[in-house]
């Protein structure tokens, strides 16, 4: 009788343990199921401001600066899934390209590839240290088509699909893709909606083609992201035309998207997410940006590439600072340029005044700063012969100064500084 009631007991041990464990097993399971669609969005806030994927533009340093502006999400810059995964390489690439922290939330990170397993294989490097893994569909370079990848592969919809849909089943977190639209809006929803039947839980649409690059990169259409957004049952984050803090609610309320992503507008201004009166000064963008870099190594080449951007309205007014910027190869120096630079610019401004220069948009809706405030980089319309004249005539006129030159003088340090001032000035980030 004794033994028949401790069987019984223990046994009611033993299914109670069973069922204590079967229910963790299954919270476990609850818990680390991967959320997809608009349950995602929602469980990283619902962001409506949203950094892009910019090539050595969007590292870590950048990102913290720009989440202290109201940028809700970030995306890392686009790494190339072969060089990132390489087995034997790869630490080198990512060491030099690729780090984040527990603050750095929540983020995205963007690879490039044309090849499944290999776009598999650097996933899941980082599938622990972010939110979600995008598809870079939409770089329009010219290296992108010589690799294969990016906006080059608008009309590879098998191996687009195979790629979407092999992320989707093997992380454990959300897949993510960016793209640009086509010529016609028909073709645009068709790539759309596949990308969305593959398993993509977010949807960035870039509103330019493919050729709208460069001096081409005329106006996104917001009406063929509309379209999209109105097709999809994922969110939609809309991207183009993003200039001043204002446009980010005409984007919104136009297509109806979810968020809206900012390229080029965040590179010029880092605060474009944040309401004011007037824009940041250019120098306390830069102070700041080069103390987080402090604290966060950054590569000089990567730093130099913001100050160009960031500085931009002053540096043509200032020649001799952007010449050593050109020439600098240290932070220390980089903080010397700045705190010159901002020496100057006060005086400015106190010479100069706001009274006209106080953001009144013109007939085209620009709006007039002191060069000392961040504003966007409007790139020059090209001429009808798309500048040849002017290059064959600045060529003369640099053979003329040779010949008129020493020797010794052929090849002169400022020629090499001028060109690498138009590389670092004018290369466009955004992918």
């Amino acid at each position: 009788m004794l033994k028949s009631i401790l069987a019984s007991t223990r046994w009611n041990s033993i299914s109670k343990a069973s069922s204590v464990i079967a229910m963790e097993q299954q919270q476990q399971t609850i818990t680390k199921q991967k959320l997809s669609g608009y349950d995602f969005f929602r469980s990283i806030g619902s962001p409506k401001h949203i950094v892009a994927p910019m090539v050595d533009q969007s590292e870590h340093a950048w990102r913290i600066l720009s989440r202290r502006y109201n940028s809700h999400l970030c995306f890392t810059p686009m790494f190339h899934a072969r060089l990132f995964s390489d087995p034997d390489n790869g630490h080198k690439y990512r060491k030099e390209q690729w780090s984040t922290d527990n603050e750095d939330r929540p983020l995205v990170v963007q690879f490039c590839a044309n090849d499944p397993q290999i776009l598999l294989r650097a996933a899941k490097l980082v599938e622990n240290d972010c939110d979600a893994v995008d598809l870079n569909l939409g770089c329009p370079q010219h290296i992108a088509r010589k690799g294969k990848y990016g906006s080059y592969l608008q009309d590879e919809w098998d191996l687009i699909k195979e790629m979407v849909s092999l992320l989707h089943r093997e992380l454990t977190i959300p897949v993510t893709v960016k793209i640009r639209v086509f010529p016609t809006l028909e073709r645009t929803l068709e790539y759309a909606k596949m990308i969305e039947a593959a398993g993509a839980q977010v949807l960035t649409v870039h509103g330019r083609l493919r050729e709208q690059k460069g001096h081409n990169t005329g106006l996104a259409d917001w009406d063929k992201i509309k379209a999209v957004k109105e097709a999809l049952k994922i969110p939609v984050i809309a991207n183009g035309n993003i200039l001043y803090y204002e446009d980010v609610q005409r984007c919104l309320e136009h297509t109806g998207c979810d968020g809206v992503m900012s390229a080029e507008g965040n590179l010029y201004n880092p605060a474009i997410f944040t309401p004011r009166d007037m824009p940041p000064a250019v120098w306390e963008m830069a102070q700041e940006y080069l103390d987080i870099c402090k604290t966060n190594p950054t590569r000089v080449s990567v730093m130099k590439a913001h100050l160009f951007k960031l500085l931009q309205p002053s540096l043509p007014v200032h020649t001799d600072l952007r010449t050593e910027l050109a020439k600098a190869g240290s932070l220390d120096t980089l903080i010397s340029i700045v705190d010159r630079l901002k020496e100057r610019l006060q005086k400015d401004q106190e010479e100069i005044g706001e009274e006209e220069l106080n953001g009144a948009p013109d007939e085209n809706g620009i709006r007039k700063y002191g060069h000392w405030r961040c504003q966007p980089y409007f790139r020059p319309t090209l001429p009808a012969d798309h500048g040849k004249a002017k290059g064959e005539q600045r060529k003369r006129e640099q053979e003329e100064a040779v010949k008129a030159q020493p020797v010794t003088a052929l090849a002169g340090e400022n020629d090499h500084v001028d060109k690498k001032q138009r590389q670092n000035g004018e290369e466009a980030a955004c992918c």
